[in-house]
């Protein structure tokens, strides 16, 4: 089966919702939210050794909470988790969220990633400005938005070339469509050795990020573990943290399944990836929207789409960075 990109190319091509970014340029960070018009069946699957998290615990399929409002992905390391409460002041003010008696509480987990040495001034204070960040993020969604060097992935580096945020989406003949969203920042490489193709190339639909394929024969370089600085390749500066949707009907463990199928994503696009200094994670979110329920071989493939999905965001990620004053590294549009 050949997979399609949805109309456009991004996680909003799963109905039922909305990406927000908001960045400060200075700062060399961001924060994106992924806001959803109903609340959405959701679940977690991290497997770096690095994570930086807020509400995981309640995604587990054991656990009680079926749905969220909304997921963050944010710069700051730490101190960007406080993002996510902005994100829940703003759903508050609308009236969004999980209501217990007479009180509304959004639901909100969210994952960080490290861009705190990336060239930015990080003098912010007492406060970090994640939460402002974070309520302008959820404030300012829409159904189109850019990628590159927005949002969360104003910060982002790749070994050897910035990284950023990435988003792609498949739809399904069987009317299912799959999106990803993702802040690329991995310890790893998406290039193949020193070249310009990317990792994810079998993947690709069209010329989304550049159309190269694989290089043949493969360079020298190839296997090389490059890593994004060598010198310290034990500090914990990295991460690439991501959100696979569907519009299917899902149980809470079927979004599991999903959020394990699209690492496969990572590891088809990023090397090396999963290692003790990346914080790699990947939310699901089952909107339903579709109103579709999966028998045996359309769940498989919507677990393959999972996978091939991912690892077209990420590339699309480093593809559509741009240059700013104070980058430690160059974007990929200059490699020749």
């Amino acid at each position: 089966m050949s997979f399609q990109a949805g109309p456009r190319n991004l996680i909003t091509d799963v109905a039922g919702l909305k990406v927000g970014n908001a960045a400060d340029h200075r700062l060399k960070s961001g924060v994106t939210a992924v806001v959803c018009d109903e609340s959405a069946v959701a679940a977690v699957q991290v497997l770096g050794g690095a994570p930086g998290t807020r509400e995981t615990d309640l995604l587990e399929p054991h656990n009680s909470v079926e749905t969220v409002n909304a997921l963050v992905l944010s710069g700051g390391s730490a101190f960007g988790l406080d993002a996510a409460s902005g994100v829940q002041a703003a759903l508050r003010e609308q009236g969004i969220g999980y209501l217990v008696r007479d009180q509304i509480i959004p639901i909100v987990p969210a994952a960080i990633v490290f861009d705190l040495a990336n060239g930015g001034d990080k003098d912010w204070g007492r406060y970090a400005p994640y939460r402002e960040l974070g309520h302008q993020a959820a404030a300012e969604t829409s159904l189109d938005f850019p990628l590159g060097t927005v949002g969360a992935g104003v910060g982002a580096l790749s070994a050897g070339l910035k990284g950023g945020l990435g988003s792609a989406s498949t739809a399904l003949p069987n009317g299912v469509t799959i999106g990803a969203l993702v802040v690329a920042n991995p310890v790893g490489s998406v290039t193949v050795g020193s070249t310009r193709h990317f990792w994810a190339a079998p993947w690709e639909i069209g010329d989304e990020f550049g159309g190269l394929g694989f290089p043949s024969p493969l360079p020298a370089d190839a296997q090389k573990v490059r890593l994004k600085f060598r010198d310290k390749p034990r500090d914990l500066e990295n991460t690439t943290i991501a959100v696979i949707a569907t519009d299917a009907v899902l149980t809470k463990a079927e979004a599991k399944r999903l959020a394990i199928a699209a690492h496969d994503g990572f590891a088809r696009a990023i090397w090396p990836t999963h290692t003790p200094a990346d914080g790699d994670l990947v939310f699901a979110l089952a909107t339903g929207s579709s109103g579709k329920r999966l028998a045996l071989d359309d769940a498989i493939d919507h677990y393959a789409a999972a996978g091939a999905t991912m690892a077209r965001a990420i590339a699309r990620a480093v593809y559509t960075a741009t240059p700013a004053p104070g980058d430690l590294f160059p974007v990929w549009s200059s490699r020749s």
